[in-house]
């Protein structure tokens, strides 16, 4: 069974920092491009980052370039997302995704879906 579990969430003020972690079981890690989703309340599902099978390329959407940075670790079986510079307008429900064939740059293309972790940016 595979899974992926999200941690790291929590409420930080704005211009702060968190980094969240997505680590997998039941399948081999590095077979598998992985991505950041978020969602924030009324709104859709939208891409965030993602990161390809080696970790050799990596994707953001335009408003978190420079303040985010994806990476991952295929011996920990771990992806990660350090946010930095954190704004109000990232409060979100974070999710990360995998994709064996593609790179999760959209919300319809994944295999599997962690469970969500909140993020809340205070004023």
């Amino acid at each position: 069974q595979v899974q992926l579990v999200e941690s790291g969430g929590g409420l930080v003020q704005a211009g702060g920092s968190l980094r969240l972690s997505c680590t997998m079981s039941g399948r081999t890690f590095s077979t598998y491009a992985m991505g950041w989703f978020r969602q924030a309340p009324g709104k859709e599902r939208e891409f965030v980052a993602a990161i390809s099978w080696t970790g050799s390329s990596t994707y953001y959407q335009d408003s978190v370039k420079g303040r985010f940075t994806i990476s991952r670790d295929n011996a920990k079986n771990t992806v990660y997302l350090q946010m930095n510079s954190l704004k109000p307008e990232d409060t979100a429900v974070y999710y990360c995704a995998a994709d064996f064939y593609e790179i999760p740059r959209r919300v319809l293309d994944n295999d599997y879906w962690g469970q969500g972790t909140q993020v809340t940016v205070s004023s």
